[in-house]
């Protein structure tokens, strides 16, 4: 009794609020879920890792000082023939150590995908609340200029919108915007299916009595949709967002393969996959493979939290 009178009224509510939310059904059912701790802790460690990538990393790959040519094609775990220094994961043929090269690409490759899918969730979240809520001719273009883009793969938009922006970025600036239009390129290309969730909700939602309440008592549209509307049709727009960030990696990876993607001097894990994948005939494997592994395993891990989190969020399967 001593202890719970000498706390402050807002530590309790604090302690009640992280009880509440310990005891949830959603953090029980994360609890009874092997798939989804191992995927979190999986891509939690990736993060982290990415995240303090200069701490973590033996070597700076990217410092051309650093870099000894004599280190190039040494095998994993295995003391190179001239320098007898060891890498954990080897060398590629300049010399830069494979582990450090794959932290500082998870860098770029999850940046480039968090960002995209933001910029993905925002125009279509936008679109899609205009759409479902304004109705009329409104609706009409956007749904209609989302039908068209469906018809076309995803990346190959992605490729054109890249293509068309980098056309038009001058020349001295193409390898410092490379990024943040490889960024456009992708939430462009994804921002699709955030409108056309978020479009069919809102027409539920539009009609029901407590939007009737607002209009009455004097509200605005723009008020409705962000204070009324907006919460009640975010549980889907966040799974389709954990999902996206897989698929919005692979696209990055994918561009970056092909050459059209981050630029040499910020390779990403699709970057290195395209470099080790000149050097796998050759007996070079260990270029190639870390890096489809790292992607591989990040990929996944998100792939499979984004399923437990739509079935967690779906009362139908519970």
């Amino acid at each position: 009794m001593a202890e719970l009178s000498s706390q402050t009224p807002e530590k309790v509510v604090e302690r009640s609020r992280l009880r509440v939310a310990i005891d949830s059904d959603f953090a029980w059912q994360f609890r009874k879920s092997p798939v989804a701790i191992v995927s979190a802790v999986v891509v939690t460690i990736m993060v982290l890792a990415a995240l303090f990538a200069p701490l973590i990393a033996p070597y700076d790959p990217f410092d051309p000082g650093s870099l000894n040519l004599m280190n190039g094609f040494s095998r994993p775990m295995t003391p190179n023939a001239f320098t007898q220094e060891v890498f954990w994961l080897g060398t590629d043929d300049q010399g830069r150590d494979v582990f450090s090269t794959i932290l500082y690409g998870m860098r770029i490759s999850l940046f480039v995908g968090a960002a995209a899918v933001l910029f993905a969730m925002v125009l279509g979240i936008t679109l899609g609340l205009l759409a479902g809520y304004a109705g009329g001719w409104t609706e009409t273009i956007i749904m209609r200029v989302a039908d068209v883009q469906l018809t076309f793969p995803a990346i190959l938009v992605a490729m054109l919108i890249f293509g068309i922006a980098k056309g038009i970025t001058p020349v001295e600036y193409r390898d410092q915007m490379a990024i943040w239009v490889l960024i456009i390129a992708i939430g462009l290309s994804d921002w699709v299916q955030f409108a056309r969730v978020v479009r069919g909700a809102t027409l539920v939602e539009k009609n029901k009595e407590y939007v009737q309440a607002a209009r009455l008592i004097g509200r605005g549209s723009g008020a409705i949709m962000l204070r009324h509307i907006l919460p009640n049709v975010l549980s889907p727009v966040l799974v389709i967002a954990t999902i996206s960030l897989a698929l919005a990696i692979i696209a990055e990876a994918t561009l970056s393969f092909l050459g059209v993607g981050a630029p040499p001097t910020q390779p990403s894990l699709g970057t290195l996959i395209r470099i080790g994948q000149g050097f796998l005939f050759s007996g070079e494997w260990w270029i190639l493979l870390f890096p489809a592994l790292t992607l591989l395993t990040l990929a996944l891990s998100v792939n499979l939290l984004g399923d437990w989190l739509r079935d967690a969020l779906n009362p139908r399967l519970r």
